[in-house]
Formats: structure tokens, C-alpha cells, sequence
């Protein structure tokens, strides 16, 4: 069964359980359900937005270099021939 097949079988299943709600429940769960989306929506967006920015240090561009270059370690061994 396919990922798509098996969410409209849910979706099927939910619709046949919120058929015996009232037409004001029915009206408070998709106020809900609006609300946790767009909650999830901000998220999302809060998340991406978190992903960026500067770096932040104390060290001028020089130094971070020059503390990357003396950070590096080397462990190839070349073999005699």
C-alpha cells in the first residue's frame, strides 16, 4: 500500500467518526485544526530563520583562520615504495 492510499484511508476514517458530531463541534474542530496548522506553519518559518546568521566571535577574521589552520591534523602516512 502506498504512502498516499494509506492517508486517504485515514482521512476516510476520520470523516466517518466526526460524521456523528454536531455541526458546532464539527465548527470547533476546524477552528482547531486552523489553529495547529498555522501554529506549525510559524514554526517552520521561526526554525529556517534561526538557521541563519553571523558569526559570533570575539577573534578578527585572521585569527579564526589562522586558529582553523593550527586546529588541522594530518594522518595519512605515506608508504616507502
Amino acid at each position: 500500500m502506498k504512502a498516499v492510499d494509506i492517508n486517504r484511508t485515514l482521512i476516510e476514517g476520520y470523516l466517518q467518526l466526526l460524521d456523528n458530531l454536531s455541526p458546532s463541534n464539527k465548527l470547533d474542530l476546524i477552528s482547531k485544526l486552523t489553529l495547529s496548522v498555522k501554529t506549525d506553519i510559524v514554526k517552520k518559518k521561526n526554525t529556517f530563520y534561526k538557521s541563519f546568521g553571523a558569526w559570533e566571535s570575539t577573534h578578527n577574521a585572521e585569527q579564526i583562520i589562522e586558529d582553523i589552520r593550527l586546529s588541522r591534523t594530518f594522518t595519512r602516512e605515506l608508504e616507502q615504495l
